[in-house]
């Protein structure tokens, strides 16, 4: 909610989540129920859902319309969140789309329509009516020029920037074909995102947002997993009411399986231009166009046993078994469970009754915990028996260089991290796997024949030897050489903080102590760090002694009573002393810490050039200090402001 920046009016997060929980809006105030409204849009809408779509539009909404049908909430449209950048007029209307849950309800749509028709003198038994599936991604608008944020309908935001980041129109396209969606493929959200992201809406957030882009969001993006879906190229069933009605069901379906994106539901449209221009719109929706939406299917089923399953990213994830029941077509067994804090406060165990729902979609979810037993929290991973460690909510295994299920995502990991080569991505890795190869030190000794010899091609094979030689010359902050072999809580930003205290000569024989007096590192933290550095430390001293041009980090520990010290800075806009990122080095140098996001706890905003807007009314809002860049580079030089 703090991160949304929606105005929550009196709800607190601990009281959204009580509402969310209890599944009933009976007891709420007409305020209450508004303000959790505006919540659970803008979560949803953020990509961090705290209610599913049933909840809102059958509980919540539903409450709502029987207090007041006509509210002005219920007539207005659902706002996405707003990016950084002056909202501006869209070239035209983006509203949302009037909802139906039932035949009858279509029926009564059509039944409108043919109203209308006769009104215009035209025959009902000609119309055409035209059904896609309904994408479930980022509403946004081309217009060739600009792509523009739905925002409230008729003002957005430019986010054009994703072009310029390589975003492509999806199946090849051009650009300037008005409203449509941003959208992950479904096949490589599951297979290369599932274990970083909660949801493709969390991660499609991650595409449009102001700062650089993840590496995550730069890999789909270049695979063209990650695209804007103009809706007047989606596949589409056109043809007159009987046709549509006779084989409702099937239509449907084969619209929603017609495309590898994420769809929660389908869209019906009248196609007659003079018909629709007649019909017209209200402030929510155009009256020609429908969205039909799936009733999910439920059971209640018993828990037989949870199963511990570790991912190649090293997160343990728990899968609830169960008596096979069919559900929406399909014979079910198992379900995953978030993560295993969800299971031990929700009590997910042998002999749990928890209702299943499945809507659309292949993958059964947990919809709620009706009868809880008691949760069994494994100790060991099972893939390697190697004692786990909470992060978060997520248990995970740590050993991530010997642990078989992970060794695959840790060698590509430290080509990743170490972003001084080309080749070596995930499928590559899984191809010399498969060839028996399991650890980064064997990698290096491959020569261009041993790479033929697994089935590359001889150019491929000259190319692979030639980057794994580049890796080696090519510089590489000391930081970065140490956080590509993944230890636990020792990511890239640690790594920075960590070798700005200490050489890296030195870092394997720190105690926990010397760790913790490094600002960030809590003793559980340095406790986990100084582990993993031990399990690391026989590897890197085989990988460091091939050569690597590593570069160390100056040791300028800020003095005491330097003006930055201590202190939290937000950067944004365009900067003229240099990148975003080279300026925070040297601000987290002279001890400051630098966030990406404004809070409470932020000492400056740092506004450049283009300054995001959201940031700027953030500081105004939670009374934080906004300086430029001129006074920046004073704090930086040691001057007092």
């Amino acid at each position: 909610m703090r991160q949304s920046g929606v105005d929550a009016g009196r709800l607190s997060p601990e009281r959204a989540c009580h509402i969310a929980a209890a599944r009933s809006a009976e007891t709420l105030s007409e305020q209450e129920l508004l303000d959790f409204l505006t919540v659970a849009n803008a979560l949803y809408r953020g990509g961090a859902p705290v209610i599913d779509d049933a909840d809102y539009d059958f509980i919540y909404l539903a409450a709502l319309r029987a207090r007041h049908p006509e509210h002005p909430f219920l007539h207005m449209v659902e706002p996405e969140p707003e990016f950084a950048g002056k909202a501006v007029e869209l070239p035209a209307p983006m509203l949302s789309t009037e909802k139906a849950y039932s035949l009858e309800e279509v029926e009564r749509w059509l039944a409108r329509v043919e109203k209308a028709a006769a009104e215009l003198g035209l025959d009902p038994a000609d119309l055409n009516y035209r059904l896609t599936p309904k994408l479930d991604g980022y509403a946004a608008y081309d217009d060739g020029q600009v792509l523009y944020t739905r925002g409230d309908g008729r003002r957005g935001a430019d986010i054009s920037r994703v072009f310029a980041r390589g975003l492509q129109v999806a199946n090849g396209g051009e650009r300037g074909q008005g409203p449509g969606e941003i959208v992950v493929s479904r096949a490589y959200f599951d297979a290369h995102l599932a274990e970083f992201f909660d949801n493709p809406r969390n991660f499609q957030a991650s595409v449009i947002k102001e700062k650089e882009l993840d590496v995550y969001a730069e890999q789909a993006i270049a695979a063209g997993a990650a695209v804007f879906y103009p809706f007047s190229v989606l596949p589409a069933w056109e043809g007159g009411k009987d046709e549509l009605l006779r084989d409702f069901e099937q239509r449907v379906q084969a619209a929603w399986q017609s495309v590898d994106y994420d769809v929660d539901g389908v869209v019906l449209e009248a196609t007659d231009p003079e018909l629709k221009q007649y019909m017209g719109a209200t402030r929510h929706h155009h009256r020609w166009q429908l969205a039909f939406k799936i009733n999910q299917e439920s059971a209640e089923v018993t828990v037989v046993r949870v199963v511990p399953q570790t991912s190649r990213s090293g997160r343990v994830t728990p899968v609830a078994e169960f008596e096979p029941v069919r559900l929406s077509g399909a014979l079910l067994s198992r379900a995953t469970a978030h993560h295993y804090r969800m299971v031990q406060d929700k009590g997910i165990g042998p002999g749990a009754v928890i209702s299943l729902a499945r809507s659309g979609e292949v993958i059964p979810k947990i919809e709620a915990v009706l009868s809880p037993a008691e949760a069994e929290i494994p100790e060991h991973c099972p893939s390697c028996e190697h004692v786990l460690a909470w992060d978060g909510d997520y248990l995970v295994c740590p050993n991530n260089l010997s642990c078989p299920a992970q060794i695959s995502n840790s060698m590509a990991h430290f080509f990743k991290v170490l972003a001084n080569n080309d080749g070596f991505g995930g499928k590559t890795i899984d191809k010399l796997y498969q060839h028996g190869l399991r650890g980064v030190e064997d990698i290096y000794a491959l020569r261009a024949a041993d790479f033929e010899g697994m089935g590359f091609g001889p150019k491929q094979s000259q190319n692979l030897e030639a980057q794994l030689l580049r890796s080696r010359q090519e510089a590489v902050e000391d930081s970065r050489f140490l956080a590509a072999f993944g230890v636990f809580r020792l990511g890239l930003g640690n790594c920075e903080r960590l070798l700005q205290y200490y050489p890296l000569a030195e870092i394997f024989d720190l105690t926990e102590e010397d760790i913790c007096r490094v600002e960030g590192f809590a003793e559980k933290t340095a406790a986990v760090a100084r582990a993993g550095l031990a399990a690391i430390r026989p590897m890197f001293e085989r990988l460091l002694a091939l050569g690597f041009n590593v570069q160390a980090t100056p040791i300028a520990a800020a003095p005491p009573d330097h003006p930055l010290q201590g202190k939290t800075l937000v950067l944004t806009g365009t900067m003229q002393a240099g990148g975003r990122e080279a300026l925070a080095k040297q601000a987290k140098a002279r001890g400051a810490k630098v966030g990406a996001a404004v809070s409470a706890k932020t000492d400056y905003l740092v506004a450049g050039e283009d300054a995001g807007a959201a940031k700027l009314s953030a500081a105004e809002a939670k009374g934080v200090r906004v300086i430029d860049e001129a006074e920046f580079l004073r704090l930086l030089a040691g001057e007092t402001l």
